[in-house]
C-alpha cells in the first residue's frame, strides 16, 4: 500500500475521531416508538403485468469465488421458455446473448400451493462485469442487470449493506429504501427472518410471494448473502408441516455445495477481499455434528492473505444485552468462540434482537471476576459483535436493555436501520450504521474497523 494511501487512511480515522462519531459504552437517548410497525397489504406488491410474467426475482452468488450467479425467478405457469434466463455482457453485442436452464420445483404448504420457481446457475462470468439478463417470454420479458465482483485480493476495495429482520412493514419498506438510495452498496449481508409468513393464521404463504416481489428492486440487481433466521422454520405440526425451512429452501437457493458444505443453512463464499462463513442457529452445531465439523475444515481453508476480512453471519447474537432473546446463542458461543478467537475472525453479524447493538472486542474465554460477577474481557482477536436485527419487521422493537450498560456494549440503539461495511483495504474498513429516521437515514454508529490478521494488536 502507497504512502499516499496510507496518510490518506490515516487522516480519516483522525477525523473520525475528532467529529465524534465513533461512540464507546453509548445508550443512545433515541428510541423509535416500540409498537410493532404496520404490515403493507397484500395489493401492495401485485404482481407485473403480463401473461406469465416473470417476478420475485432475486440473485445472489451463485459459486464459492464470484464467478457464478443463482438467478432465482417465480411465474404462475411452467411455459416453455419461462425456465429460460438468457445474459450478456452489457456493454457487448445483444447477439452474443448466452443462456441457462433453471431447475424448477414447487411445494405446497397447508393449503397454499406455491407458483414454478425456477433457480438457474448462471458460471465462468468475468470479474468486474455489469452484465443484463432477461426472463420470460414474448412481452411479459423482463430485463434486470447484475455487475460481478472483482476478484478476490488483499486490498481489494467492495462495500456490503447490511440488513436483517427485515419484515414487509412500513418500517421495513424504510429500511429498503434508505438502503437502495445510497449508490455505495454492492450486495447485501442479510442475517435472517425475512417475510415473517408465520407471524399470520397457518403460515400465511401468501407473505412469501408479497415479501419477493417487495424486495426485487434490489434484490434482483445486486445479490443478497442470505443467512436463516427463526422465522424461516415454518415448523406447524399442528397444520400437519414437519418439514423444517420448507419455503426458505425451495424459495432461496445459495451455492451451498462450492464450499463442500452438506446443507444450505450453512456455507461461505469469497467476495472481493472478504471470506464470509454463514452459520445456521437453529440447526444442530455441538461436536460431531455436521455444521461443526464444516465450520472446524472451513476455517483452516481462509487464506488472510488472500482475502483478510472474515466476517461471519448467523441470526441468534452471542453478545446481547437487550432482554428480548437474551442468552439464547450462548450455547453456540460456547462451542465455536475459542475458534474465532483463534482464527481472529473480524465482525460477527446477527440479528434476532429487534434493536441496533455494538460490542467491543471481548470474549468470554476467560473472565473479569468482579464481586463474585464474571464477565467478558476486552480481547484483541476477538470479533465484534453486530447486532443488527433492525430491519422494521412486524413485531416492533425491542426496547429492554439491562442497566447499567454492560462493559462489553459500545454502542446500543432501539430503532430500525441498516448498516454499510466499506472495505477500504487489508487493514481497516469503514462501519456505519444508518437509523431510519424522519425518512432519512441518519448515521448514529460509526467505526473504523482494523483488520485482526494485519493488524493484530491496534485499538
Amino acid at each position: 500500500m502507497g504512502l499516499n494511501r496510507v496518510t490518506l487512511v490515516c487522516s480519516a480515522i483522525v477525523w473520525l475521531s475528532i467529529s465524534g462519531l465513533s461512540h464507546a459504552g453509548v445508550t443512545s437517548n433515541y428510541t423509535r416508538v416500540a409498537e410493532p410497525s404496520e404490515e403493507m397489504p397484500l395489493e401492495t406488491f401485485p404482481p407485473p403485468a403480463g401473461l406469465n410474467a416473470p417476478e420475485q426475482v432475486h440473485i445472489t452468488q451463485g459459486d464459492h469465488n464470484g464467478r457464478g450467479m443463482i438467478i432465482s425467478w417465480v411465474t404462475p405457469i411452467n411455459d416453455d421458455g419461462s425456465n429460460v434466463v438468457q445474459y450478456w455482457v452489457a456493454d457487448g453485442d445483444e447477439s452474443t446473448k448466452k443462456s441457462a436452464e433453471a431447475s424448477t420445483s414447487t411445494y405446497r404448504y397447508y393449503d397454499y400451493a406455491s407458483g414454478f420457481l425456477h433457480h438457474a446457475t448462471i458460471k465462468k462470468l468475468e470479474y468486474s462485469t455489469k452484465y443484463f439478463y432477461e426472463l420470460g417470454t414474448g412481452r411479459s420479458t423482463r430485463r434486470f442487470s447484475f455487475t460481478t465482483p472483482p476478484k478476490a485480493g488483499p486490498d481489494v476495495p467492495y462495500t456490503f449493506g447490511v440488513i436483517g429482520d427485515l419484515g414487509q412493514t412500513y418500517a421495513s419498506n424504510q429500511t429498503l429504501y434508505n438502503y437502495m438510495s445510497n449508490p455505495k452498496g454492492q450486495a447485501v449481508l442479510f442475517v435472517g427472518d425475512l417475510s415473517y409468513a408465520d407471524d399470520h393464521p397457518n403460515h400465511d404463504q401468501r407473505k412469501w410471494d408479497s415479501y419477493g416481489r417487495f424486495v426485487e428492486p434490489s434484490a434482483a440487481y445486486q445479490p443478497w448473502i442470505w443467512a436463516a433466521g427463526n422465522h424461516e422454520i415454518d415448523y406447524a405440526p399442528s397444520i400437519g408441516e414437519t418439514q423444517a425451512f420448507k419455503p426458505y429452501k425451495n424459495r432461496y437457493h445459495v451455492p451451498y455445495r462450492a464450499s463442500q458444505s452438506t446443507s444450505p443453512l450453512w456455507y461461505s463464499i469469497k467476495r472481493a477481499s472478504a471470506y464470509i462463513i454463514i452459520l445456521s442457529s437453529y440447526s444442530a452445531f455441538d461436536k460431531y455434528t455436521p455444521q461443526n465439523s464444516w465450520l472446524e475444515s472451513e476455517l483452516k481453508k481462509v487464506n488472510r492473505e488472500e482475502t483478510p476480512w472474515l466476517i461471519v453471519l448467523v441470526h441468534s447474537p452471542w453478545y446481547n444485552s437487550n432482554g428480548y432473546h437474551y442468552m439464547e446463542g450462548e450455547s453456540m458461543r460456547v462451542t465455536f468462540e475459542p475458534w474465532f478467537v483463534q482464527n481472529k475472525v473480524d465482525i460477527v453479524f446477527a440479528g434476532h434482537v429487534h434493536a441496533y447493538e455494538r460490542s467491543e472486542r471481548v470474549s468470554s474465554i476467560k473472565y473479569n471476576i468482579t464481586d463474585g460477577l464474571s464477565s467478558p474481557m476486552k480481547d484483541p482477536s476477538a470479533p465484534i459483535y453486530i447486532t443488527i436485527g433492525d430491519g422494521g419487521n412486524i413485531e416492533g422493537i425491542a426496547n429492554d436493555y439491562t442497566y447499567p450498560q454492560p462493559s462489553y456494549s459500545a454502542y446500543r440503539e432501539a430503532s430500525f436501520g441498516h448498516a454499510l461495511l466499506e472495505i477500504k483495504n487489508r487493514t481497516h474498513a469503514l462501519y456505519t450504521w444508518h437509523r431510519n429516521q424522519d425518512n432519512e437515514p441518519v448515521i448514529a454508529d460509526s467505526l473504523w474497523v482494523k483488520n485482526r490478521h494485519f493488524l493484530p494488536e491496534e485499538e
